[in-house]
């Protein structure tokens, strides 16, 4: 069976730009705040890998160059001289230096330049085994408090500031085949933690700067793309506003041609005939008048603004009325109409009369499809898991073909004689102020369905 797609309810105006705008702001602040992080950290670990990199090499040079260095990592059990002492003293006085510490391959602390720890083992410490396996290891963290120690070895340390850097570089014997030792440096880069603050401002000034320019750049596409398509819209409007009224002035033009025709013969014919004409000629021009006033009012039925005096409504007393408003033209026309209403039937959001109005034009419609010899049925059904009822008018008529279906429910398209064509629309109308929805489906030759889907009260 042939369906027609149920009309969408009205759209609120959506303001592209100011949308736009939000989305962009959040999503480019985001993004820049999270590239500026992994940038930021990127460049410290770089940089604390480079200043591992310069120590390593500086003790390498200083431990070929120094004698003293090289008998004493060659078999420690010598003990210190003080020889030995003053070259690990240069250790000592490096800029930045918190502390030094030398440790041999069984983690012992050999020296420090903390006399106190010297011969002492402590915990574990990952970092001081990879260095024992040959591998130069540079950590970076924010100092704790001074009462808090992180590592064991980190026992009165004195933190110059809030970034302390750890460095472990191995000791090899010449062939660099055996690690003969580990000498760890704590050290507070002073020179280092400016130049990261400088490079963290210029990391954030430009992220900030970068993300306005691309946040200005794209709110100007789009604001003149959203301005464009206002601009569309308006004269899409317009378009279709001058097109209803030509739909709107070809129907009631079409429309009112035969009765003031009729009017104007039963004139004559008063003028010029007998009483029983002259009686004759007056009912048919308070026919006619009469028909001219249903379509205007129908036509401001349509035009009008719909009340908003939405509540409860029984929909089988409604149902039960317009069947008996319609009685004896379905009589005349020898026209069986039934209703099949449940007893549960909950309410529907609604207005009584407005919704009177919706089910007393599609009857008529029914009606008119059928002619003579023909059955409609009323029937209703309820959803309580969505809240809905629908109601459905069916007819047994001759249906509608695809192009017909197509335009069903269109202002000012009717294929009645005597029809102007704003019934279904209003009925579509109304239901869908209700926050319902109107929905037909036909065949050729199997008759025509209407639903009202409607929610519960």
């Amino acid at each position: 069976m042939l369906t027609t797609a149920p009309h969408a309810s009205p759209l609120v105006p959506f303001n592209l730009s100011r949308w736009f705008a939000v989305a962009a702001l959040a999503t480019i602040t985001v993004l820049a705040i999270g590239l500026g992080a992994l940038l930021n950290r990127f460049l410290t670990e770089r940089l604390m890998w480079q200043e591992a990199v310069l120590t390593s090499e500086f003790v390498q040079s200083l431990v070929r160059v120094e004698k003293p260095l090289q008998a004493f990592f060659a078999d420690p059990t010598r003990g210190l001289n003080a020889e030995t002492e003053a070259a690990f003293g240069q250790l000592a006085t490096l800029p930045d230096m918190l502390r030094a510490n030398v440790y041999d391959p069984s983690r012992r602390m050999l020296w420090s330049s903390d006399r106190q720890l010297i011969g002492k083992v402590f915990g574990p410490n990952a970092e001081l085994d990879r260095a024992l396996e040959g591998h130069v290891v540079s950590q970076s963290e924010d100092a704790p408090p001074a009462s808090v120690a992180s590592k064991s070895e980190h026992l009165d340390l004195h933190r110059a500031g809030s970034l302390f850097v750890e460095i472990y570089v191995p000791v090899t014997d010449s062939r660099a085949e055996r690690v003969l030792g580990v000498i760890e440096f704590y050290r507070h880069p002073r020179a280092l933690v400016v130049s990261l603050r400088r490079l963290q401002m210029y990391i954030a000034l430009g992220a900030a700067a970068s993300g306005a320019l691309l946040f200005l750049a794209l709110f100007g596409l789009v604001r003149r793309a959203d301005r464009t398509i206002r601009s569309q819209q308006r004269q899409l409007v317009e378009n279709e506003t001058l097109a209803v009224i030509g739909e709107m002035s070809a129907a009631v033009a079409h429309g009112i041609r035969n009765p003031l025709a009729s009017i104007r013969s039963s004139a004559e014919l008063i003028g010029g005939g007998d009483l029983q004409q002259a009686q004759t000629a007056a009912a048919d021009i308070i026919g006619q008048s009469d028909r001219l006033e249903a379509w205007v009012r129908e036509l401001l039925a349509y035009a009008g603004p719909i009340d908003d005096a939405i509540g409860p409504v029984a929909l089988e007393p409604l149902v039960l009325h317009s069947l008996v408003s319609f009685e004896r033209e379905l009589q005349r026309r020898n026209i069986q109409a039934d209703s099949q209403m449940p007893a549960d039937l909950p309410a529907v959001r609604g207005d009584s009369l407005l919704l009177g109005q919706v089910l007393g034009s599609l009857l008529s419609n029914a009606i008119e499809a059928l002619e003579r010899d023909g059955r409609i049925e009323v029937r209703a059904e309820s959803d309580a898991a969505h809240a809905r009822v629908t109601l459905s008018v069916s007819d047994s008529g001759p249906g509608m073909t695809t192009a017909q279906l197509r335009r069903a429910g269109k202002p000012f398209h009717t294929t009645k004689a005597r029809g102007l064509g704003v019934g279904l629309a209003l009925a579509r109308r109304v239901i869908e102020r209700f926050g319902g929805r109107l929905e037909i489906a036909s065949d050729p030759g199997r008759g025509t369905i209407v639903k009202l889907h409607l929610r519960a009260a």
